[in-house]
């Protein structure tokens, strides 16, 4: 890595860490602090050389200022700061959504069949690359499978670029400026995680899979989180190029891509 030596984890839940990207930017010798806002961790002070990695958890978007998760807002207002200030940002799942939120955006529920109801999307599919895309072009050469474990649908700020999409829901990678980018699915997922998933989080399965989710995931795990490993890991190194070569001349707020 040539700009970024520090990477920056705000985490919200214990079983939901940064897993590959904390074992990449071991391979690459940055260091590492993780910061646990559910344990009332201050957000920290940021520097020249810092990329930030916001993770998932079953908080949202709508709970910001709710007295459960009172750090919620005082994140979201340090990532559209961080924005401002042009600092590398990847944001996974509830992570993406308060980088949409910072940037302007908005989320909703998402809802699947006729007549539309409320339903997550949980489990491994394929998600497709938008065509006009040349950065990650090469990564979806082959089908490309992910995990997605959320019921909520971002809505993008008008500047952000979309980058790919599922069959169930559009908004599943984008990109805001050159500094930021949102990953509404996983690909920091191990086996151990997805199991500690499966079992701690079993109503959302029910909710999304049915009676037998569990059982669904596992059997899916089997098939996909060994066969994807190598793709994700790219996936993981193809942001962190992309990162570490910006050059700082292209602030999102002067250009119109968050809103005041």
């Amino acid at each position: 890595m040539k700009a970024i030596r520090r990477l920056l984890v705000l985490q919200h839940l214990e079983i939901e860490g940064p897993g590959l990207f904390e074992q990449f930017a071991k391979e690459r010798n940055l260091k590492i602090e993780i910061i646990r806002l559910d344990n009332k961790n201050a957000l920290p002070q940021t520097k020249k050389g810092d990329l930030i990695l916001i993770m998932g958890g079953p908080m949202g978007v709508k709970d910001i200022g709710s007295e459960r998760y009172p750090w919620l807002k005082l994140e979201r207002d340090f990532i559209k700061k961080e924005l401002e200030n042009e600092r590398p940002i990847i944001g996974i799942c509830l992570g993406a959504q308060l980088l949409a939120s910072a940037a302007g955006g908005d989320v909703e529920i998402l809802k699947y069949g006729s007549p539309p109801k409320a339903l997550p999307e949980i489990g491994w599919s394929q998600i497709f690359i938008d065509k006009s895309n040349k950065d990650f072009k090469a990564l979806f050469e082959e089908p490309f499978h992910v995990l997605h474990w959320h019921g909520d649908r971002i809505l993008l700020p008008n500047k952000a670029v979309l980058i790919a999409s599922s069959a169930r829901c559009k908004e599943q990678f984008f990109r805001i400026g050159n500094f930021a980018y949102g990953l509404q699915f996983h690909i920091e997922t191990t086996g151990g995680m997805i199991n500690k998933w499966i079992k701690e989080d079993k109503e959302f399965v029910f909710k999304g899979l049915g009676s037998n989710g569990q059982e669904i995931l596992k059997e899916e795990n089997k098939k996909y989180i060994d066969k994807t490993f190598f793709k994700r890991k790219l996936l993981i190194n193809k942001l962190f190029e992309l990162l570490d070569n910006q050059k700082g001349n292209n602030n999102p707020a002067k250009k119109g891509l968050i809103k005041p």
